[in-house]
């Protein structure tokens, strides 16, 4: 039986597009350390054509990786970030609770980001953002994932996207759902 994180193929292609609208807002921290790395932008545009219906979820459950791998080419926890919003974004071919894991980690990077380093303020702005440009049927899709901690089948269960800052931002997107 599937997790009831996984949603269904055309509730991942209906959030694909929210996740990635997330994780480009943030791509500048990215791509100001590492202009020339174009893995995290792959993603964000292959979560574009997944929920165009333009590649298939299998081709992208193989390639959901690929992008966190780009931290590992930046120094600063924005950056970082964002990389990471951009590979949850990828993910959402796989699993729809993805697109929660790529606001959570947009947001997180907005409050990393100079000049507001440390600043709750610019996360909340962002998750604010986020809620705001919400269609319909993305905020129907994403209100039919469990709330996090209490499925502890995908991303939302127990492990990282439940606890610290991840976790207040995720639940503060579910609530505002």
């Amino acid at each position: 039986m599937l997790s009831p994180q996984t949603l269904s193929e055309h509730d991942r292609r209906v959030v694909a597009a929210w996740a990635a609208d997330c994780a480009e807002r943030v791509l500048p921290l990215f791509e100001a350390e590492a202009l020339d790395d174009e893995r995290p932008r792959d993603a964000i545009a292959r979560a574009r054509a997944f929920s165009r219906g333009e590649l298939d979820a299998a081709g992208e459950i193989r390639r959901r990786f690929v992008a966190n791998r780009a931290t590992q080419v930046v120094s600063t926890p924005a950056a970082k970030a964002a990389a990471w919003a951009a590979g949850q974004a990828a993910g959402v071919a796989h699993m729809g609770a993805h697109a929660l894991g790529a606001a959570a980690y947009a947001a997180k990077a907005a409050a990393l980001a100079p000049p507001e380093a440390g600043s709750a303020d610019a996360g909340a702005a962002e998750i604010a953002w986020q809620l705001a440009h919400l269609t319909d049927p993305q905020r129907e899709a994403l209100r039919r994932l469990p709330l996090l901690g209490t499925d502890p089948s995908g991303p939302l269960g127990t492990g990282l996207l439940a606890s610290g800052v991840l976790g207040a931002n995720i639940r503060a997107i579910q609530a505002g759902l």
